[in-house]
């Protein structure tokens, strides 16, 4: 089987598609929004729509790291904790897209690589087991739900912004 028919059938392929599937359902939110609309904050939380953008991609990004080298990996550029649920004085909702585009993209193609049972430890964290390991299967599927659980934030925020809605 080639790289291009493992993204297109079985287990890799339906992986691949929940992914993106979700990817698109939070993306949706933010269309036809201004740069302004999209750091609002239209609930009680400090969520947005952009920041939401910027966390996913955050997340993914270093899932994917730690999917290709390990927990290392994962822990190699630091993360702004607080700001990556905010759009910050500079960013623009097209340029947070176009990163989250460019980081899917890369996933995207890493998924019709790697092992789906490799596996590496956790990093030490208070939230991980001590010395459990999660193969890349665990990663994409952790990831799947962190894009789906994000996504129907989005859409709360979206419908409070403006009353449109993108998921019912």
């Amino acid at each position: 089987m080639t790289m291009s028919e493992q993204l297109t059938t079985g287990e890799r392929a339906d992986l691949v598609q929940t992914l993106r599937r979700h990817r698109g359902f939070l993306r949706q939110t933010t269309d036809g929004l201004t740069d302004e609309q999209a750091a609002t904050r239209s609930t009680a939380s400090e969520l947005c729509l952009g920041g939401l953008i910027k966390h996913v991609t955050t997340v993914e990004q270093r899932w994917m790291r730690f999917a290709v080298g390990g927990a290392e990996a994962m822990n190699a550029e630091p993360v702004d904790w607080l700001g990556q649920f905010r759009m910050v004085e500079g960013e623009t909702l097209a340029g947070l897209l176009g990163e989250f585009d460019r980081v899917a993209a890369e996933t995207d193609e890493l998924l019709g690589t790697l092992d789906l049972d490799t596996a590496h430890r956790l990093p030490d964290a208070p939230w991980f087991e001590p010395g459990a390991s999660w193969t890349v299967r665990r990663v994409v599927l952790h990831l799947i739900a962190e894009t789906a659980q994000h996504a129907g934030h989005a859409d709360i925020i979206r419908e409070t912004i403006d009353g449109a809605r993108t998921m019912g």
